[in-house]
């Protein structure tokens, strides 16, 4: 499977405190760990539908975002594709139509990730303004690194560390 395409798409607006989160995982895990060449990792923003042309290239995809799951701030969710759909309705995610839309646009032209998971945190705050995740979050931004790697270990890559996270990332 190593010589498969993998995206890990990191989406939200790092304008809106929390709801950033995604971007800040995908900078720490590229920031911390080297990554074959088959492994792309992108800050997708606020892109949406322009996401599409990226999802097309993924025969695996892995989005990091925050999600709305209705629990407390900081808990961690693990999406499959499957359970995207009911996302959409219950508005799991603060990108979800946008994620969706361009996934089934993508199934449309048949051009789809094999697999695709979303690995999210359940935000604090994501009012504007502020560049900052909340403190509650920003503690969660480790484990989600982690959990990005676990899902790459189950595509069979190994990431190499370059070194270790200072204090307080």
């Amino acid at each position: 499977m190593s010589s498969e395409k993998i995206i890990v798409l990191g989406i939200g607006n790092t304008l809106l405190k929390d709801e950033g989160v995604g971007v800040r995982v995908v900078e720490e895990l590229d920031r911390r760990y080297s990554l074959p060449e088959n492994v792309r990792i992108v800050d997708g923003g606020t892109q949406g539908l322009w996401l599409m042309s990226t999802i097309q290239e993924a025969d695996h995809l892995i989005v990091v975002d925050a999600v709305l799951g209705r629990g407390n701030p900081g808990t961690l969710y693990r999406l499959e594709r499957d359970d995207l759909p009911k996302g959409l309705r219950a508005k799991q995610s603060a990108h979800d139509s946008d994620l969706i839309e361009s996934l089934n646009l993508c199934a449309l032209l048949d051009v789809t990730p094999k697999t695709c998971v979303v690995l999210g945190v359940e935000p604090a705050d994501i009012q504007p303004y502020g560049l900052e995740l909340t403190p509650v979050v920003a503690a969660k931004v480790d484990d989600l690194v982690q959990r990005v790697l676990e899902e790459l270990e189950r595509l069979g890559i190994k990431a190499e560390k370059k070194f270790e996270p200072s204090q307080g990332v």
